[in-house]
């Protein structure tokens, strides 16, 4: 059971606890300038696509993507350093570490997506970590959904907006953006880590 969550719940950006420890910020058009940024991006950095093992074969994963360890390069725009600051200024202290890598994902329309999955190669399964995306772009579904069952959550991202998944979330929510029949134009995700989270 899927439970569809209006956009204007989420306007004051107050935090929202999940369960377990879990819990999302949301920050409806946080980033200024986003217009500008969101063109740079899918000019000037350098996107790769990628093939994955899946079941009994080799696919292609159904998007394209760039990922930069900010402790030995610069990102593929000095305006994402400026970002990652404004991240860690808002978020190191709670997270108890900065910020120190940034992948970028493009979306080219609504056959690209991700599976469902939690970001926790490189943790332990009891360690809490923190994600935070920025979604340029068109407008897609983020979907969260509790591991081993329950209500999953429908979260409209639109351009310029912030979603920070924090505490357990990781380890006990999983997390998609699911394909779409609706004419998508294309979105850039910005996902800034911390060390070892994949």
């Amino acid at each position: 059971m899927a439970i569809a969550v209006q956009e204007s719940l989420f306007d004051c950006n107050e935090r929202r606890a999940l369960g377990d420890g879990a819990w999302i910020d949301i920050r409806s058009g946080w980033l200024s300038g986003a217009d500008e940024l969101f063109d740079e991006l899918l000019t000037n950095v350098p996107w790769r696509a990628e093939r994955r093992p899946m079941y009994d074969r080799v696919v292609d994963v159904p998007r394209l993507v760039s990922f930069h360890d900010l402790s030995v390069e610069d990102p593929p725009h000095p305006r994402l350093s400026r970002l990652r600051r404004r991240l860690n200024d808002i978020y190191a202290g709670e997270l108890g570490e900065p910020f120190t890598t940034v992948g970028l994902c493009l979306y080219r329309d609504g056959s690209d997506s991700v599976a469902w999955h939690g970001d926790t190669i490189g943790r332990s399964s009891t360690e809490d970590t923190m994600v935070a995306i920025v979604s340029l772009g068109a407008t897609r579904t983020f979907a969260l959904r509790p591991r081993g069952g329950g209500a999953s959550l429908r979260l409209p991202q639109a351009h310029g907006d912030l979603l920070v998944m924090g505490g357990s979330c990781q380890r006990t929510w999983e997390h998609s953006v699911p394909k779409t029949s609706v004419c998508a134009g294309p979105r850039v995700s910005i996902q800034f880590r911390p060390r070892d989270v994949r």
